[in-house]
């Protein structure tokens, strides 16, 4: 059965450093992960992503410079460092797994706290 698995958020204060882990279980064809931000009450806000051959990245303008994501595919997992961490990036992450026929299979979010 497919699964994502979210793991490292946490609480951290304004400037610090925080990693978020994501596992892809039982998912074959991967062409693409990465991360959301929901903010309470409104859709996911892509935060990070990266392809399969993890060449290909995308970052929210809002955490370029700041927050890196990468990948190891032998292992279906991605990495996102989060550093120079600002009150504002305080939300629940969610990690996404999408498959070669764009089927989506999302985690159970993990919380990220930020305090000044």
């Amino acid at each position: 059965q497919a699964q994502v698995v979210e793991s490292g958020g946490g609480w951290a204060q304004a400037g610090g450093s925080l990693r978020l882990s994501c596992v892809g279980r039982d998912i074959p064809n991967i062409i693409l992960m990465g991360w959301y931000r929901q903010p309470s009450g409104k859709q996911h806000d892509l935060v990070a992503s990266i392809s399969t051959e993890g060449t290909t990245t995308d970052y929210a303008d809002s955490v370029k410079g700041r927050f890196t994501i990468s990948r190891d595919n032998a292992k279906n997992v991605i990495y996102l460092q989060m550093n120079i961490l600002k009150p504002e990036d305080t939300g629940v992450y969610y990690c996404k797994v999408m498959d070669v026929w764009r089927r989506e299979f999302w985690g159970q979010g993990t919380q990220v706290t930020v305090s000044s």
